[in-house]
């Protein structure tokens, strides 16, 4: 299969290196200017989990596109939430009838995430895995496990598809139900998230910080009226994070989910994003809803970025 990676992100590159160890031809679309910036290679220092854990360091080659053509069989986007759009309007005019895997995290209505590509040509899904780049040095790694939207009517050739490629390369699928209620609950938790990275100053330091998931979780608890105010139902992570103390959230996330030494928390240290959209768009929506929401707006006042970010969602 030939597959195209919208963008040469961390999650992008992760993936297309599993697809091409199975067999897959991969390339990527990156704008103009970055394929010399870029150059033709890029560090891997990853732990690929798919069969154990296995830590993967090799200098790989990478094909990269300046110009969008229709000639794959599959094109995956992964890109920073503010950049769909973009990507969008771009692959309606330049991917003619390629299936499209968004593989996003995506807090509008999926639809209108994803206008002006069609529905019936667009799978949702998202990734199991995590980390950052820097100095084209890539430093992360991928879980066993990646999620899936069930067949949409009119989506089932496209999802056999996606499906067929993920386990070519023995990813394991989980399917999901209802896809929009999903990500909206996971955005909500990653808003929950970078509350505290705000604050905090990196993804790193939250790992490190005691009280961190503790506050992560009275964060969520603010954003319950938001879900709810969109017609939302609370996933069992949501529940999760807003039914259990605070304290013993705290243990629970520090002990077990981000334990020293695990793959979830390896992932979110090497994370060098810049934090904050998701916070940015849940508090955007909560003032359209006239919600208060004070732990997530107190996070901004703490940043250099605050006067900015207030003029946007006034």
């Amino acid at each position: 299969m030939r597959i195209l990676f919208f963008g040469r992100g961390v999650i992008s590159t992760q993936y297309a290196w599993a697809f091409e160890q199975a067999g897959h031809t991969v390339e990527f679309y990156v704008r103009k200017g970055r394929k010399e910036t870029f150059g033709s290679h890029i560090e891997l220092e990853m732990w690929d989990a798919r069969r154990g854990k296995q830590l993967i360091k090799e200098s790989w080659n990478v094909k990269l596109h300046e110009e969008l053509s229709p000639n794959y069989d599959l094109i995956i986007v992964s890109v920073n939430t503010e950049q769909l759009p973009e990507a969008a309007q771009l692959l309606s005019t330049a991917a003619g009838n390629t299936p499209v895997l968004i593989f996003n995290n995506v807090w509008q209505d999926l639809k209108s995430s994803i206008s002006p590509l069609s529905m019936n040509n667009v799978v949702f899904g998202f990734p199991g895995g995590g980390g950052g780049i820097a100095d084209n040095r890539l430093r992360g790694g991928f879980l066993k496990m990646i999620f899936l939207e069930k067949p949409r009517v009119g989506t089932e050739h496209n999802n056999q598809l996606v499906k067929e490629c993920f386990e070519s390369a023995h990813f394991k699928i989980n399917w999901v139900k209802d896809m929009q209620n999903w990500l909206w609950n996971h955005f909500a938790m990653n808003a929950a998230m970078e509350t505290e990275v705000l604050k905090l100053g990196s993804f790193p330091a939250l790992m490190n910080h005691r009280t961190s998931f503790a506050n992560v979780g009275l964060n969520m608890r603010e954003m319950i009226p938001v879900l709810k105010a969109r017609g939302a139902k609370l996933d069992a992570i949501s529940l999760l994070l807003t039914k259990i103390p605070p304290t013993l959230l705290g243990i629970l996330f520090n002990k077990v989910i981000f334990a020293k030494g695990s793959l979830p928390r390896l992932f979110v240290e090497y994370n060098n994003s810049k934090a904050g959209f998701a916070v940015l768009e849940v508090v955007r929506e909560a003032k359209k809803l006239g919600i208060p929401l004070p732990r997530l707006t107190m996070a901004f006042e703490n940043t250099e970025h605050y006067k900015a970010i207030e003029n946007s969602i006034s």
